[in-house]
């Protein structure tokens, strides 16, 4: 396993190793005590597992109460995943880092509570699997418009298929 800090250090990159043989291969995706000296000392409560279609793109989401950090996995396909600082006395404030995630590079994306997350499925369809350090709580979701310019997150789609509700998210400084 391989672990590289981001542009925002508490953001990190992490690969993993594969083994394969004639039956297939085997990956172990996350193991605590490892995590942990590898500076990722949280306890995940909830797993996600989500299906997007090409050109889907999913949020840019948090939780503000209950703020969630997240471990990101593609099982299937692959994804340009994005983390964005929005604390406000961040020195990284606004600054995001975005990285190519999927079955075939075994690269998971950790992002600590406090950040805004988002993706789009670059393949035919992406598997996605989060592990998240709080609950999902429906009321508390907040979120920024995906293409707002005081972030200028350099997408690789250009005509994203959204949710209406992610249609409808405000710009960062409208919050």
């Amino acid at each position: 396993m391989k672990i590289e800090n981001c542009l925002i250090p508490d953001v990190k990159l992490i690969t993993n190793i594969e083994y394969p043989d004639t039956r297939g291969s085997f990956i172990e995706s996350y193991k605590e005590s490892i995590y942990t000296k590898l500076g990722i000392n949280y306890k995940f409560v909830q797993d996600n597992l989500v299906y997007s279609k090409q050109n889907v793109l999913r949020g840019l989401h948090y939780q503000d109460k209950h703020p969630q950090g997240k471990l990101i996995s593609v099982l299937y396909g692959e994804i340009f995943d994005v983390a964005v600082d929005i604390n406000k006395d961040s020195r990284t404030y606004l600054k995001w880092v975005g990285k190519r995630l999927s079955r075939n590079n075994l690269s998971q994306l950790f992002i600590p509570p406090g950040y805004a997350h988002g993706y789009c499925v670059l393949s035919d369809f992406a598997i996605v699997m989060y592990k998240c350090t709080e609950y999902y709580y429906p009321d508390e979701q907040k979120g920024v418009i995906w293409n707002d310019n005081n972030i200028s997150i350099d997408w690789p789609i250009s005509k994203p298929i959204l949710s209406d509700k992610d249609k409808k998210l405000p710009l960062l400084d409208r919050l």
